[in-house]
């Protein structure tokens, strides 16, 4: 399918978005959180034709099941973003030059931003929710997982849009196929910035292919150290929630770090997993620590593979390491920039964590489940960026604007 007619069409529609009233914009958001929940058991529906091919035990099924409770999550946080401030038109800078020049520094929306992402259909109302309140229009692109779920979504904003009088061109779904990837990231005439959600081989294709500016967001490799001087009930609480409140996320935890001087008390740091079912990958020492105390039939021996490894399920890897310095070492060689964490009581330990680990969100006795734009106070958020120019971690209503120059004169000219 030749795409240019919709970039096209997106592209125009950026004019109307711009004009469009805060109030209004409010009023379509509560409206599409409204539309959500009355029709949950059609968005379900369309879900479930999407569930059906594929396998329960594939990490991809959590992060594409709708459920009631879900839908009730994703309208709370698309009412979060509608009592939020708006933010364009602020103004960042002014200054008044000695030639009375005024100029201001005034944020703005980019304009059309296209994203890609995978699996997860929650994704459809967060993003157009995020788009509209900063006046950008946005281009989808969906993964064929996802097919029936997003256009039963887009269907139901579209109605939305319609029936307040808005152009529906602010929203597009492109179909699923490759062949659109490829004509999106190469629309640069039409679109000022791609956003891949999804896994790490999504975000190569993407940051390698696209001809427009790229935000990295997604692939999450996280690790927590417990170190020497940890406390080791803070750390089975802080562990086992990493792990699995819900393993299928970005946030979730991939490799437990231990000094070798708390091995003794490795199997109770752990111990919470066992009832989870949580497949460890032991290093040689915590292997022989683990070994007659937790299930063997969970605990296998780490190859070079378990570290640096995103696991998206019941899985953990773990190193043991001598001091702090190697344990920042590995995750300075594994990490991907995303969450970090230390249980630590050594407080010049923790404050050299957060100046030396590099990485979006450093955490010091608290689990990097909360690496999200709600629980930041974001409102929802459009994803999770891994590198550091424009935005970094989550990512929400600012980091969806840019900003230009407003100079007022009264006549003035340059020598």
């Amino acid at each position: 399918m030749d795409c240019t007619p919709l970039f096209i069409n997106a592209k125009k529609a950026c004019r109307s978005i711009t004009v469009l009233d805060k109030d209004v914009i409010n009023e379509i958001l509560l409206s599409v959180a409204l539309s959500a929940i009355e029709n949950t058991n059609y968005i379900i529906e369309e879900n479930k034709k999407d569930l059906a091919l594929v396998n329960e035990s594939d990490p991809g099924y959590d992060r594409l099941i709708l459920t009631a409770e879900r839908i009730n999550g994703i309208a709370s946080d698309i009412r979060n973003v509608a009592s939020l401030p708006c933010p364009i038109g602020n103004v960042l800078m002014k200054n008044v030059r000695q030639n009375g020049l005024s100029i201001s520094k005034i944020s703005v929306p980019f304009g059309v931003i296209g994203v890609i992402y995978e699996a997860r259909p929650n994704v459809t109302f967060d993003v157009f929710s995020l788009c509209l309140k900063s006046g950008n229009v946005c281009i989808l692109k969906g993964g064929s997982d996802a097919i029936n779920s997003n256009t039963a979504i887009v269907k139901l904003i579209k109605k939305v849009l319609q029936e307040h009088g808005i152009d529906q061109d602010i929203l597009t779904l492109l179909p699923a196929g490759r062949e659109e990837t490829k004509q999106l990231l190469n629309a640069g005439k039409y679109i000022d910035l791609i956003i891949p959600r999804g896994s790490r081989g999504l975000i190569d294709f993407v940051r390698d292919n696209s001809s427009i500016p790229v935000i990295e967001t997604g692939a999450g490799i996280c690790h927590t150290y417990f170190d020497e001087f940890g406390d080791k009930e803070i750390g089975r609480a802080i562990i086992h929630n990493a792990k699995t409140r819900r393993v299928s996320v970005c946030n979730a935890l991939d490799c437990l770090i231990v000094h070798e001087k708390r091995l003794a008390d490795l199997d109770y740091i752990v111990g919470l997993c066992s009832a989870s079912m949580v497949v460890i990958y032991a290093d040689e020492k915590a292997f022989a620590a683990l070994s007659g105390k937790y299930p063997s039939e969970l605990l296998e021996r780490a190859i070079s593979e378990s570290f640096g490894t995103e696991f998206l399920s019941y899985k953990m890897a773990i190193k043991t390491v001598s001091s702090f310095d190697e344990a920042v070492d590995h995750i300075s060689e594994f990490g991907s920039k995303h969450s970090e964490a230390i249980v630590s009581e050594n407080k010049n330990n923790v404050q050299l964590f957060y100046n030396i680990v590099d990485a979006s969100s450093i955490y010091a006795n608290a689990s990097t489940a909360f690496t999200d734009g709600s629980e930041f106070g974001l409102g929802a958020e459009i994803g999770i960026s891994t590198q550091k120019l424009h935005a970094r971690g989550p990512m929400a209503l600012e980091a969806l604007t840019t900003y230009k120059w407003i100079i007022r004169g009264n006549g003035q000219i340059r020598k």
